[in-house]
Protein backbone atom coordinates (compact mmCIF):
# COMPACT_ATOMS: atom_id res chain seq x y z
CA UNK A 1 0.00 0.00 0.00
CA UNK A 2 3.15 2.26 0.69
CA UNK A 3 6.51 3.08 -1.03
CA UNK A 4 8.98 3.61 1.02
CA UNK A 5 12.30 4.56 1.21
CA UNK A 6 14.51 5.53 4.55
CA UNK A 7 18.17 7.23 4.39
CA UNK A 8 21.25 6.99 7.16
CA UNK A 9 20.13 11.11 7.09
CA UNK A 10 16.79 11.19 8.00
CA UNK A 11 17.23 8.28 10.85
CA UNK A 12 20.13 10.45 12.63
CA UNK A 13 17.70 13.30 11.86
CA UNK A 14 14.96 11.89 13.82
CA UNK A 15 17.22 10.75 16.76
CA UNK A 16 18.43 13.76 17.13
CA UNK A 17 14.84 15.69 16.96
CA UNK A 18 12.60 13.18 18.12
CA UNK A 19 9.31 13.90 17.53
CA UNK A 20 7.44 13.67 21.22
CA UNK A 21 10.18 16.53 22.11
CA UNK A 22 8.77 19.14 19.44
CA UNK A 23 5.35 18.02 20.53
CA UNK A 24 6.12 18.52 24.28
CA UNK A 25 7.64 21.65 23.44
CA UNK A 26 4.84 23.07 21.61
CA UNK A 27 2.42 22.55 24.11
CA UNK A 28 4.06 23.88 26.34
CA UNK A 29 2.64 27.19 25.35
CA UNK A 30 -1.06 27.84 24.61
CA UNK A 31 -0.15 30.68 22.47
CA UNK A 32 1.52 27.93 20.05
CA UNK A 33 0.20 29.12 16.46
CA UNK A 34 1.72 27.29 13.18
CA UNK A 35 3.00 30.06 10.94
CA UNK A 36 0.76 29.48 7.18
CA UNK A 37 1.00 30.86 3.90
CA UNK A 38 -1.79 29.98 1.76
CA UNK A 39 -2.30 30.93 -2.17
CA UNK A 40 -3.62 29.31 -5.04
CA UNK A 41 -1.82 29.52 -8.72
CA UNK A 42 -4.42 30.20 -11.62
CA UNK A 43 -4.46 26.63 -12.58
CA UNK A 44 -6.08 25.44 -9.24
CA UNK A 45 -3.25 24.56 -7.35
CA UNK A 46 -3.15 25.34 -4.09
CA UNK A 47 -0.28 26.47 -1.73
CA UNK A 48 0.23 25.75 1.94
CA UNK A 49 3.41 26.61 3.05
CA UNK A 50 4.60 26.85 6.87
CA UNK A 51 8.08 27.93 7.57
CA UNK A 52 9.81 26.59 10.35
CA UNK A 53 13.44 26.58 10.99
CA UNK A 54 14.09 24.43 14.09
CA UNK A 55 15.82 21.92 11.84
CA UNK A 56 17.87 22.21 8.41
CA UNK A 57 15.10 20.21 6.92
CA UNK A 58 11.54 20.44 4.61
CA UNK A 59 9.20 18.59 4.05
CA UNK A 60 6.60 18.30 0.74
CA UNK A 61 3.94 16.79 0.39
CA UNK A 62 1.73 17.07 -2.46
CA UNK A 63 -2.58 15.35 -2.14
CA UNK A 64 -4.83 14.72 -4.52
CA UNK A 65 -8.64 14.28 -3.77
CA UNK A 66 -8.98 10.79 -5.23
CA UNK A 67 -9.23 8.27 -2.30
CA UNK A 68 -10.55 4.88 -2.16
CA UNK A 69 -14.13 6.32 -2.34
CA UNK A 70 -14.33 7.72 -5.30
CA UNK A 71 -12.69 4.82 -7.60
CA UNK A 72 -14.66 3.45 -10.41
CA UNK A 73 -17.60 1.04 -9.76
CA UNK A 74 -15.95 -1.84 -11.18
CA UNK A 75 -12.65 -1.36 -10.67
CA UNK A 76 -11.88 -1.34 -6.73
CA UNK A 77 -9.16 -0.93 -5.41
CA UNK A 78 -7.87 1.43 -8.71
CA UNK A 79 -6.84 4.33 -6.15
CA UNK A 80 -4.41 2.35 -5.00
CA UNK A 81 -3.26 0.73 -7.72
CA UNK A 82 -2.67 4.20 -9.37
CA UNK A 83 -0.69 5.09 -6.33
CA UNK A 84 1.76 2.75 -7.44
CA UNK A 85 1.67 3.71 -10.89
CA UNK A 86 2.79 7.74 -10.02
CA UNK A 87 6.43 6.05 -8.92
CA UNK A 88 6.99 4.72 -12.07
CA UNK A 89 8.20 7.29 -14.12
CA UNK A 90 7.63 10.45 -15.35
CA UNK A 91 8.66 13.07 -18.22
CA UNK A 92 12.35 13.65 -17.37
CA UNK A 93 12.90 10.69 -14.51
CA UNK A 94 12.97 7.00 -15.33
CA UNK A 95 11.18 4.09 -13.48
CA UNK A 96 11.70 4.13 -9.75
CA UNK A 97 14.57 7.36 -10.48
CA UNK A 98 12.38 9.60 -8.05
CA UNK A 99 13.24 6.90 -5.36
CA UNK A 100 17.04 7.36 -6.28
CA UNK A 101 16.55 11.19 -5.89
CA UNK A 102 15.68 11.53 -3.45
CA UNK A 103 17.85 8.67 -1.21
CA UNK A 104 21.07 9.98 -2.95
CA UNK A 105 20.10 13.33 -1.83
CA UNK A 106 19.88 12.24 1.90
CA UNK A 107 15.63 12.10 1.92
CA UNK A 108 12.89 9.49 2.43
CA UNK A 109 9.97 9.57 0.63
CA UNK A 110 6.36 7.64 0.51
CA UNK A 111 3.08 7.73 -0.70
CA UNK A 112 -0.68 6.22 0.40
CA UNK A 113 -3.61 5.88 -0.39
CA UNK A 114 -6.26 6.98 1.93
CA UNK A 115 -10.18 7.37 2.11
CA UNK A 116 -10.78 10.76 0.65
CA UNK A 117 -6.98 11.49 -0.57
CA UNK A 118 -4.21 9.78 -2.13
CA UNK A 119 -0.59 11.28 -1.09
CA UNK A 120 2.98 11.95 -1.80
CA UNK A 121 5.71 13.35 0.30
CA UNK A 122 9.15 13.58 0.82
CA UNK A 123 11.25 14.91 3.64
CA UNK A 124 14.53 16.54 2.66
CA UNK A 125 17.55 18.29 3.49
CA UNK A 126 16.76 22.23 3.61
CA UNK A 127 19.08 23.15 0.16
CA UNK A 128 17.36 20.37 -2.00
CA UNK A 129 13.40 21.85 -1.97
CA UNK A 130 14.20 22.77 -4.97
CA UNK A 131 14.90 19.10 -6.63
CA UNK A 132 12.06 18.01 -5.01
CA UNK A 133 9.66 20.23 -6.06
CA UNK A 134 11.17 19.78 -9.76
CA UNK A 135 10.71 15.77 -9.19
CA UNK A 136 6.75 16.21 -7.96
CA UNK A 137 5.70 19.16 -11.01
CA UNK A 138 7.57 16.43 -13.23
CA UNK A 139 5.21 13.47 -12.52
CA UNK A 140 2.06 16.11 -12.21
CA UNK A 141 2.67 17.25 -15.44
CA UNK A 142 3.19 13.62 -17.17
CA UNK A 143 3.47 10.88 -15.72
CA UNK A 144 5.08 7.49 -17.88
CA UNK A 145 1.79 5.45 -18.48
CA UNK A 146 2.68 2.35 -20.33
CA UNK A 147 1.48 -0.94 -20.97
CA UNK A 148 4.68 -2.45 -19.46
CA UNK A 149 4.38 -0.43 -16.27
CA UNK A 150 0.74 -1.20 -15.98
CA UNK A 151 0.94 -4.80 -15.74
CA UNK A 152 3.85 -4.71 -13.55
CA UNK A 153 2.16 -2.69 -10.95
CA UNK A 154 -1.30 -4.98 -11.42
CA UNK A 155 1.05 -7.81 -10.47
CA UNK A 156 2.48 -5.94 -7.64
CA UNK A 157 -0.65 -5.08 -6.09
CA UNK A 158 -2.09 -7.90 -6.41
CA UNK A 159 0.32 -9.96 -4.45
CA UNK A 160 0.10 -7.23 -2.18
CA UNK A 161 -3.63 -7.84 -1.36
CA UNK A 162 -2.74 -11.54 -1.30
CA UNK A 163 0.23 -11.29 1.02
CA UNK A 164 -2.02 -8.38 3.63
CA UNK A 165 -5.05 -9.35 3.34
CA UNK A 166 -6.62 -12.48 1.26
CA UNK A 167 -3.23 -15.12 2.94
CA UNK A 168 -2.42 -13.35 6.71
CA UNK A 169 -4.83 -13.94 9.99
CA UNK A 170 -7.38 -11.19 10.56
CA UNK A 171 -6.05 -9.91 7.34
CA UNK A 172 -8.30 -6.63 7.11
CA UNK A 173 -9.22 -6.78 10.61
CA UNK A 174 -10.79 -4.43 11.22
CA UNK A 175 -9.37 -1.19 8.99
CA UNK A 176 -10.62 -2.85 6.23
CA UNK A 177 -13.34 -5.23 6.98
CA UNK A 178 -15.72 -2.98 8.84
CA UNK A 179 -16.40 -0.25 6.62
CA UNK A 180 -17.83 -3.25 4.47
CA UNK A 181 -20.53 -3.94 7.38
CA UNK A 182 -21.40 -0.88 8.61
CA UNK A 183 -21.68 1.59 5.80
CA UNK A 184 -24.46 1.02 3.07
CA UNK A 185 -23.40 3.80 0.45
CA UNK A 186 -21.39 1.89 -2.55
CA UNK A 187 -18.37 4.33 -2.10
CA UNK A 188 -18.02 4.18 1.83
CA UNK A 189 -18.68 0.05 1.78
CA UNK A 190 -16.69 -1.50 -1.37
CA UNK A 191 -13.55 -3.40 -0.83
CA UNK A 192 -11.15 -0.60 -1.22
CA UNK A 193 -8.36 -2.35 -1.38
CA UNK A 194 -9.10 -4.38 -4.39
CA UNK A 195 -10.81 -7.41 -5.49
CA UNK A 196 -8.40 -9.08 -7.46
CA UNK A 197 -10.65 -9.70 -10.54
CA UNK A 198 -10.83 -5.67 -10.60
CA UNK A 199 -7.23 -5.34 -10.38
CA UNK A 200 -6.45 -7.44 -13.39
CA UNK A 201 -9.10 -6.04 -15.44
CA UNK A 202 -7.65 -2.52 -15.20
CA UNK A 203 -6.29 -1.68 -18.73
CA UNK A 204 -4.31 1.26 -20.64
CA UNK A 205 -7.26 3.69 -21.45
CA UNK A 206 -8.41 3.54 -17.46
CA UNK A 207 -4.99 4.38 -16.29
CA UNK A 208 -4.49 8.00 -18.80
CA UNK A 209 -8.41 8.58 -18.09
CA UNK A 210 -8.09 8.05 -13.74
CA UNK A 211 -4.53 10.43 -14.13
CA UNK A 212 -6.63 13.08 -16.83
CA UNK A 213 -9.00 13.21 -14.68
CA UNK A 214 -7.94 13.31 -10.78
CA UNK A 215 -3.78 14.40 -11.06
CA UNK A 216 -4.51 17.87 -12.16
CA UNK A 217 -3.49 20.57 -10.50
CA UNK A 218 -7.15 22.20 -9.56
CA UNK A 219 -7.49 18.53 -7.82
CA UNK A 220 -4.44 19.06 -5.73
CA UNK A 221 -2.80 20.84 -2.69
CA UNK A 222 0.84 21.22 -2.28
CA UNK A 223 2.29 21.69 1.45
CA UNK A 224 5.68 22.89 2.19
CA UNK A 225 7.09 22.55 5.77
CA UNK A 226 10.18 23.18 7.36
CA UNK A 227 13.41 25.66 7.07
CA UNK A 228 12.80 27.63 3.83
CA UNK A 229 12.34 31.34 3.11
CA UNK A 230 8.62 31.83 1.74
CA UNK A 231 9.21 33.76 -1.27
CA UNK A 232 12.06 31.72 -1.92
CA UNK A 233 9.75 28.41 -2.13
CA UNK A 234 6.75 30.70 -4.04
CA UNK A 235 9.14 31.58 -6.60
CA UNK A 236 9.91 27.46 -7.08
CA UNK A 237 6.87 26.69 -6.61
CA UNK A 238 5.71 29.03 -9.76
CA UNK A 239 8.35 27.90 -11.75
CA UNK A 240 7.63 24.04 -11.78
CA UNK A 241 3.55 24.03 -11.22
CA UNK A 242 2.26 27.48 -12.69
CA UNK A 243 2.62 26.10 -16.17
CA UNK A 244 0.65 22.90 -15.52
CA UNK A 245 -2.63 22.65 -17.10
CA UNK A 246 -5.63 22.77 -15.77
CA UNK A 247 -7.77 19.80 -16.07
CA UNK A 248 -11.28 19.26 -15.75
CA UNK A 249 -13.25 19.71 -12.86
CA UNK A 250 -14.64 16.66 -11.55
CA UNK A 251 -18.42 16.24 -9.68
CA UNK A 252 -17.50 14.30 -6.46
CA UNK A 253 -19.77 11.60 -5.86
CA UNK A 254 -23.20 11.57 -2.80
CA UNK A 255 -20.85 10.03 0.14
CA UNK A 256 -23.77 10.12 2.85
CA UNK A 257 -24.95 7.14 4.87
CA UNK A 258 -28.35 6.93 5.98
CA UNK A 259 -29.06 7.24 9.42
CA UNK A 260 -28.36 3.63 11.37
CA UNK A 261 -31.09 2.72 13.51
CA UNK A 262 -30.92 -0.82 14.01
CA UNK A 263 -27.99 -2.92 15.33
CA UNK A 264 -25.88 -5.11 12.95
CA UNK A 265 -24.09 -7.84 14.14
CA UNK A 266 -21.93 -10.10 11.61
CA UNK A 267 -19.61 -12.83 11.71
CA UNK A 268 -16.57 -13.49 9.11
CA UNK A 269 -14.78 -16.59 9.30
CA UNK A 270 -11.19 -16.53 8.99
CA UNK A 271 -9.10 -20.13 9.12
CA UNK A 272 -5.59 -18.82 9.43
CA UNK A 273 -7.07 -17.08 12.60
CA UNK A 274 -6.04 -18.88 16.12
CA UNK A 275 -8.45 -16.69 18.16
CA UNK A 276 -11.73 -14.81 18.17
CA UNK A 277 -11.52 -10.93 17.79
CA UNK A 278 -14.43 -8.49 17.48
CA UNK A 279 -14.74 -4.78 16.24
CA UNK A 280 -17.31 -2.34 17.73
CA UNK A 281 -18.43 0.76 15.38
CA UNK A 282 -20.74 3.50 15.64
CA UNK A 283 -21.23 6.11 13.09
CA UNK A 284 -19.27 9.56 13.76
CA UNK A 285 -21.02 12.98 13.75
CA UNK A 286 -20.88 15.28 10.91
CA UNK A 287 -17.10 16.83 9.98
CA UNK A 288 -16.49 20.01 11.83
CA UNK A 289 -19.60 19.95 13.99
CA UNK A 290 -19.65 20.60 17.67
CA UNK A 291 -20.65 17.06 18.08
CA UNK A 292 -17.46 15.55 15.92
CA UNK A 293 -15.15 17.50 18.70
CA UNK A 294 -17.25 16.24 21.48
CA UNK A 295 -16.98 12.74 19.74
CA UNK A 296 -13.34 13.25 19.75
CA UNK A 297 -12.93 13.75 23.16
CA UNK A 298 -15.16 10.82 24.10
CA UNK A 299 -12.35 8.81 21.89
CA UNK A 300 -10.10 9.66 24.59
CA UNK A 301 -12.27 9.23 27.56
CA UNK A 302 -13.18 5.88 26.49
CA UNK A 303 -10.74 3.97 24.43
CA UNK A 304 -7.28 5.83 24.46
CA UNK A 305 -4.12 4.96 26.76
CA UNK A 306 -4.16 2.63 30.06
CA UNK A 307 -6.21 5.04 32.00
CA UNK A 308 -9.33 5.32 29.06
CA UNK A 309 -12.38 3.36 30.25
CA UNK A 310 -12.28 0.68 27.93
CA UNK A 311 -8.95 -0.24 28.73
CA UNK A 312 -9.89 -0.47 32.56
CA UNK A 313 -13.42 -2.28 32.34
CA UNK A 314 -12.36 -5.21 29.74
CA UNK A 315 -8.48 -5.48 30.53
CA UNK A 316 -7.49 -4.32 33.91
CA UNK A 317 -10.89 -5.14 35.74
CA UNK A 318 -12.80 -8.06 33.68
CA UNK A 319 -9.37 -9.42 32.06
CA UNK A 320 -11.60 -10.34 29.11
CA UNK A 321 -8.51 -9.33 26.22
CA UNK A 322 -5.11 -7.89 26.67
CA UNK A 323 -5.60 -4.99 24.78
CA UNK A 324 -8.26 -2.51 23.35
CA UNK A 325 -7.27 -1.04 20.15
CA UNK A 326 -8.91 1.66 17.67
CA UNK A 327 -10.06 5.31 17.13
CA UNK A 328 -11.30 7.52 14.56
CA UNK A 329 -10.52 7.03 11.02
CA UNK A 330 -7.90 3.77 10.78
CA UNK A 331 -6.25 4.81 7.81
CA UNK A 332 -5.30 8.16 9.17
CA UNK A 333 -6.37 10.82 12.26
CA UNK A 334 -9.66 12.49 13.00
CA UNK A 335 -8.52 15.76 10.81
CA UNK A 336 -7.76 14.28 7.64
CA UNK A 337 -10.64 12.53 6.16
CA UNK A 338 -13.76 14.04 4.54
CA UNK A 339 -17.00 11.99 4.78
CA UNK A 340 -18.52 9.33 6.57
CA UNK A 341 -16.71 8.24 9.64
CA UNK A 342 -16.79 5.44 11.75
CA UNK A 343 -15.41 5.02 15.38
CA UNK A 344 -14.03 1.49 15.88
CA UNK A 345 -12.70 -0.26 18.79
CA UNK A 346 -11.36 -3.95 18.38
CA UNK A 347 -9.82 -6.82 20.51
CA UNK A 348 -8.71 -9.98 20.39
CA UNK A 349 -9.96 -12.99 22.97
CA UNK A 350 -9.98 -16.23 24.13
CA UNK A 351 -12.79 -18.39 22.90
CA UNK A 352 -13.95 -19.09 26.33
CA UNK A 353 -14.66 -15.23 26.33
CA UNK A 354 -18.26 -14.71 24.89
CA UNK A 355 -18.90 -11.65 22.53
CA UNK A 356 -22.09 -11.13 24.32
CA UNK A 357 -19.94 -10.68 27.43
CA UNK A 358 -17.77 -8.16 25.82
CA UNK A 359 -20.79 -6.54 24.49
CA UNK A 360 -22.43 -6.31 28.02
CA UNK A 361 -19.03 -4.96 29.80
CA UNK A 362 -18.81 -2.31 26.90
CA UNK A 363 -22.19 -0.95 27.48
CA UNK A 364 -21.12 -0.96 31.60
CA UNK A 365 -18.94 1.80 30.51
CA UNK A 366 -21.06 3.04 27.44
CA UNK A 367 -24.28 3.76 29.03
CA UNK A 368 -23.32 5.73 31.71
CA UNK A 369 -21.86 8.10 29.58
CA UNK A 370 -25.34 8.32 27.65
CA UNK A 371 -27.36 8.91 30.76
CA UNK A 372 -25.30 11.55 32.53
CA UNK A 373 -23.11 14.03 32.33
CA UNK A 374 -19.35 13.93 32.86
CA UNK A 375 -17.66 16.29 35.93
CA UNK A 376 -15.57 18.50 34.84
CA UNK A 377 -12.33 17.11 35.88
CA UNK A 378 -12.82 14.14 33.59
CA UNK A 379 -13.40 16.49 30.26
CA UNK A 380 -10.26 18.59 31.56
CA UNK A 381 -8.05 15.13 31.33
CA UNK A 382 -9.72 14.47 28.13
CA UNK A 383 -8.53 17.77 26.93
CA UNK A 384 -5.00 17.15 28.06
CA UNK A 385 -4.70 14.08 26.43
CA UNK A 386 -6.13 15.18 23.22
CA UNK A 387 -4.23 17.98 22.81
CA UNK A 388 -1.08 16.16 23.26
CA UNK A 389 -1.98 13.61 20.69
CA UNK A 390 -2.58 16.81 18.51
CA UNK A 391 1.28 18.15 19.11
CA UNK A 392 2.11 14.24 18.89
CA UNK A 393 0.59 15.17 15.16
CA UNK A 394 1.98 18.18 14.29
CA UNK A 395 5.76 16.92 15.36
CA UNK A 396 5.25 13.99 13.80
CA UNK A 397 7.94 12.54 10.98
CA UNK A 398 10.00 15.99 10.75
CA UNK A 399 7.16 18.50 9.50
CA UNK A 400 5.22 15.18 7.69
CA UNK A 401 2.73 15.83 9.97
CA UNK A 402 1.93 19.48 10.08
CA UNK A 403 2.44 19.00 6.12
CA UNK A 404 -0.74 16.08 6.42
CA UNK A 405 -2.70 18.62 8.75
CA UNK A 406 -2.38 21.74 6.22
CA UNK A 407 -2.53 19.46 3.00
CA UNK A 408 -6.13 18.28 4.45
CA UNK A 409 -7.66 21.82 5.79
CA UNK A 410 -6.63 22.57 2.28
CA UNK A 411 -7.93 20.32 0.45
CA UNK A 412 -11.26 19.19 2.14
CA UNK A 413 -11.97 22.98 4.16
CA UNK A 414 -10.01 25.41 1.60
CA UNK A 415 -8.68 26.85 5.18
CA UNK A 416 -4.94 25.49 6.06
CA UNK A 417 -5.54 28.48 9.24
CA UNK A 418 -7.87 25.60 10.23
CA UNK A 419 -4.90 24.13 12.25
CA UNK A 420 -4.45 26.84 14.57
CA UNK A 421 -8.60 26.51 15.45
CA UNK A 422 -8.66 22.75 16.34
CA UNK A 423 -7.71 23.46 20.05
CA UNK A 424 -10.03 26.12 20.79
CA UNK A 425 -12.89 24.14 18.98
CA UNK A 426 -12.15 20.90 21.51
CA UNK A 427 -12.25 23.71 24.26
CA UNK A 428 -16.20 24.82 23.49
CA UNK A 429 -17.05 21.12 24.23
CA UNK A 430 -18.73 21.27 27.29
CA UNK A 431 -20.43 17.77 29.93
CA UNK A 432 -23.78 18.86 28.24
CA UNK A 433 -22.20 18.49 24.98
CA UNK A 434 -20.48 15.27 25.72
CA UNK A 435 -23.69 13.43 27.17
CA UNK A 436 -26.09 15.10 24.12
CA UNK A 437 -23.04 13.50 21.66
CA UNK A 438 -23.10 10.03 23.87
CA UNK A 439 -26.40 9.74 24.00
CA UNK A 440 -27.23 10.42 20.09
CA UNK A 441 -23.87 8.44 18.72
CA UNK A 442 -23.14 5.83 21.06
CA UNK A 443 -26.71 4.26 20.85
CA UNK A 444 -26.77 0.68 20.29
CA UNK A 445 -28.92 1.20 17.17
CA UNK A 446 -26.01 2.92 15.61
CA UNK A 447 -23.38 0.30 16.21
CA UNK A 448 -21.94 -2.94 14.04
CA UNK A 449 -20.44 -5.60 15.47
CA UNK A 450 -18.01 -7.72 13.68
CA UNK A 451 -16.96 -10.67 15.30
CA UNK A 452 -13.96 -12.76 13.42
CA UNK A 453 -14.77 -16.71 14.11
CA UNK A 454 -11.14 -18.27 14.09
CA UNK A 455 -11.08 -21.94 11.74
CA UNK A 456 -14.73 -20.99 10.87
CA UNK A 457 -14.20 -22.11 7.29
CA UNK A 458 -12.21 -25.10 7.70
CA UNK A 459 -15.16 -26.61 10.17
CA UNK A 460 -17.76 -25.68 7.99
CA UNK A 461 -15.96 -27.79 5.38
CA UNK A 462 -15.06 -30.56 7.52
CA UNK A 463 -18.75 -30.73 8.43
CA UNK A 464 -20.76 -30.20 5.09
CA UNK A 465 -18.19 -33.69 4.07
CA UNK A 466 -15.94 -31.14 1.34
Amino acid sequence: MRIFARSAFALLLSLIIPAGLIAADAASSSSFSVPVIYYKLPNGLRVALSPDHSAPTVAVAVYYRIGFRVEPRDRTGFAHLFEHMMFQGSQNLGKMELIKLVQQNGGILNGSTRFDFTNYYEVMPANKLETVLWAEGDRMRGLAITEENLKNQQGVVGNEVKVNVLNRPYGGFPWLDMPQYANTNWYNAHNFYGDLKDIEAATLPDVQGFFKTYYVPNNAVLSVVGDFDPADARKMIDKYFAAIPTGPTTKQPDLTEPKQEKEIKASKADPQAKRPALAIAYHMPERNTPEFYAMGLLDQILLEGDDSLLHQELVQKRGMTGDVSGGINLLGNMYDYNGPMLWIASLFHDSSVKDDDILAAVDSVVEPLRSKQIDQKTLDRALVKLRSDFYDQLGQFNGFGRADLLASFSLFDDNPQRINDVEAQFRKVTPELIQKTAEEYLRPTNRTVLAIEPGAANKSAASSGN
